[in-house]
C-alpha cells in the first residue's frame, strides 16, 4: 500500500542540543535503513520549513502506523497520513 505522508517537526527550543543532536542522528539512521529496505520509496524537504513529504510502501496500515511511531522524532512531530491509489492515466504500473 502507498501513503502520502507529510511530517513537520518542532523540537522544543529547551531541549538541549546535544540531546536533539543524537535524536536526529537516530532518526536519520533509521529512515535511510527503511529506504534501503524498500519501505520509504521517496522523501522530500519542504522549502523553508522543518518539514518532509514522503512516500511509503508497505503491507498495511499497521505497518506504517509502526514506523511513523517508531521515528525517534516522532514526539516532536505533527503528520498528515492519505493512502494513494495508482491513477488510471499513468503510464507507470
Amino acid at each position: 500500500m502507498l501513503f502520502k505522508v507529510e511530517m513537520t517537526v518542532n523540537i522544543p527550543a529547551s531541549l538541549p542540543k546535544d540531546q536533539a543532536d543524537a535524536i536526529k542522528a537516530e532518526e536519520k539512521a533509521y529512515s535511510q535503513r527503511l529506504q534501503r529496505e524498500g519501505k520509504w520509496l521517496h522523501i522530500w524537504r519542504v522549502a523553508g520549513l522543518y518539514a518532509n513529504v514522503s512516500i511509503f510502501d508497505v503491507a498495511d496500515n499497521q505497518e506504517l502506523h509502526d514506523i511513523l511511531t517508531g521515528l525517534p522524532l516522532y514526539p516532536f512531530m505533527t503528520m498528515s497520513v492519505q493512502p494513494l491509489c495508482r491513477h488510471p492515466s499513468s503510464v507507470n504500473s
